[in-house]
C-alpha cells in the first residue's frame, strides 16, 4: 500500500448516507485514517455509533466541539484529501457560494485538499439548472465530481441522481489523495444488446476535384458517444465523415463498426440503410444544409473565371428530419443544435426553435465559435425535451457529456 492518508469523509442528509458507510469502512481497511464529519441532517439517517465504531475515530458534528484545539480548521488542515458522500443539492449550492455554516462547510474552506463529491438527490433536482449551475462553479474550481448514476431512487422513482456505488468512490478519493489519475469508472451496462447508431464529423461537398464547402467539426463529440455506448454494452455503428486524427485513431482502436462518408448525400443514405435496426440513433456529424448544385470536372482556374467566383448552392436532405417525420416506436433520436448563440437564452431559444421544426426525442444545444465546441476536448450543452423543456444541463469533457446524454437517453427507452 502506499502511504497511507488522512481522509476526511463528509456526510449530509440523503438517503444514500447507508452506503456512505462502507466507503468509510473500506478506506479504514485499506490502512487510511478516517475522521467523519456528519451534519445534523445525516445522524437522522445514520447514527453517531455506526460512524464511530466503523471509523475508529469520534465522530465530529459540530462547529462548537473542540473549540480549544480549533477543531473546525484543524480537521482541513492535516486532511490529504476530503470527500462528501452523499453531497446533497443543498449541500452542493452551499460549497458553490463559499458557505461555512456548520463544521463540514468550514473544513473544506480551511482545506487546500483535493475535494471530491458524489452527489445524490432526485433526477429533477439533478437537473435544475441551478444545480447544474453550482455544479459547473465546483468543476471549474477543480472538485471531482463521482456519478451521479441512473437507478432506482427513494419510493418508486427510477433516474438520474442515484449516487455511486463505495469502490467508484474509494477509487476516485484514493486518485485525488495521491495525486494520480483517476481511475474510469466501469459504465453501466444498460445498453446491453441494444443496437445504437451515432454519426460523426464532418461532410464536404465538392466544388470541383480538389475544393470542398467543409466545417469544423473534429467528430469529437460523436466518437465520445460512441465509445461511451459500446462501453454501456451496446451493438455501435458510426457513420463517419472525416473524423480528425485523434478521434479517427479512437475509433479505430475500439474496433467499432464503420461506414465512411464524404458527403450529405452519403451520410443520409447510409443513416437511411442503418437506422431501422436501430434502437437509438444519435445525429451527433456536422451535416452541410447546402451543396453545390454542379460539381466542375476540372480544377477550376481563376485564370479562366476572373475576379470572381459564383457557386449555385441547393438545400441537402434534411437527415435529422426525415428520421422524426417517421418515428419507428421504442426508437430514440438525438439531435444536435450548434449554435453560435451569444449566450445561455438565446442557445436555448435556438434549440426550442428547432426541435419544434423537428422534434427529436432529445436536443442538445450547444455553443460553438470563439475555440468553443468544434475541436475543443470539453463541450457544455443544454438538452431539450420534444416538448422544448430542459432535461439537462451539463458541461466538462465530450465524453461526460456523452455518458450524461446517454443516461437520460436509457430513462427514455426504459419507458
Amino acid at each position: 500500500m502506499s502511504q497511507p492518508l488522512d481522509i476526511v469523509v463528509g456526510v449530509t442528509g440523503g438517503i444514500a448516507a447507508y452506503k456512505a458507510v462502507q466507503v468509510v469502512r473500506d478506506l479504514v481497511l485499506a490502512g487510511h485514517t478516517v475522521r467523519v464529519i456528519a451534519t445534523e441532517s445525516a445522524l437522522r439517517f445514520v447514527g453517531a455509533p455506526t460512524w464511530e465504531a466503523i471509523s475508529r475515530q469520534p465522530l465530529h458534528t459540530s462547529l462548537y466541539e473542540g473549540v480549544a484545539a480549533v477543531r473546525h480548521v484543524a480537521l482541513g488542515q492535516r486532511a490529504d484529501v476530503i470527500v462528501i458522500a452523499p453531497a446533497t443539492a443543498n449541500t452542493i449550492a452551499k460549497l458553490a457560494a463559499g458557505m461555512a455554516d456548520d463544521l463540514l462547510g468550514t473544513t473544506v474552506l480551511a482545506s487546500r485538499a483535493p475535494l471530491v463529491l458524489a452527489p445524490a438527490m432526485h433526477t429533477e433536482m439533478w437537473q435544475h439548472p441551478a444545480t447544474a449551475a453550482n455544479i459547473q462553479t465546483l468543476r471549474a474550481r477543480g472538485v471531482s465530481i463521482v456519478g451521479p448514476e441512473s437507478g432506482r431512487l427513494t419510493g418508486p422513482d427510477v433516474g438520474l441522481g442515484r449516487m455511486s456505488e463505495p469502490d467508484r468512490i474509494v477509487a476516485a478519493v484514493l486518485a485525488a489523495g495521491t495525486g494520480a489519475a483517476p481511475l474510469e469508472p466501469t459504465p453501466p451496462r444498460d445498453l446491453e444488446g441494444r443496437r445504437v447508431l451515432v454519426t460523426a464529423g464532418g461532410t464536404r461537398e465538392p466544388i470541383d476535384p480538389v475544393r470542398y464547402l467543409g466545417n469544423r467539426s473534429s467528430g469529437k463529440q460523436g466518437v465520445a458517444f460512441a465509445l461511451a455506448a459500446a462501453a454501456r454494452g451496446a451493438h455501435v455503428t458510426v457513420v463517419a465523415a472525416h473524423l480528425d486524427e485523434g478521434p479517427a485513431a479512437e475509433l479505430a482502436a475500439a474496433g467499432l463498426a464503420t461506414v465512411p462518408v464524404e458527403t450529405a448525400a452519403e451520410l443520409a443514405f447510409a443513416v437511411q440503410d442503418e437506422a431501422s435496426a436501430a434502437s437509438v440513433v444519435i445525429m451527433a456529424a456536422a451535416v452541410a444544409d447546402y451543396t453545390p448544385a454542379e460539381v466542375a470536372e476540372r480544377k477550376i482556374k481563376k485564370t479562366e473565371r476572373g475576379e470572381q467566383l459564383q457557386i449555385v448552392l441547393t438545400r441537402t436532405r434534411d437527415v435529422l428530419g426525415e428520421l422524426v417525420a417517421h418515428p419507428v416506436p421504442g426508437r430514440v433520436v438525438v439531435g444536435f443544435a450548434a449554435e453560435t448563440a451569444e449566450d445561455r437564452d438565446e442557445l436555448v431559444a435556438l434549440g426550442r426553435e428547432k426541435i419544434a421544426r423537428k422534434p427529436a426525442d432529445l436536443l442538445v444545444a450547444n455553443a460553438v465559435g470563439n475555440g468553443r465546441g468544434f475541436g475543443a476536448d470539453d463541450n457544455s450543452a443544454v438538452v431539450l425535451a420534444a416538448s422544448g423543456e430542459i432535461v439537462l444541463e451539463v458541461s466538462g469533457s465530450k465524453r461526460a457529456v456523452a455518458d450524461a446524454v446517454l443516461d437520460r437517453v436509457v430513462e427514455l427507452l426504459a419507458r
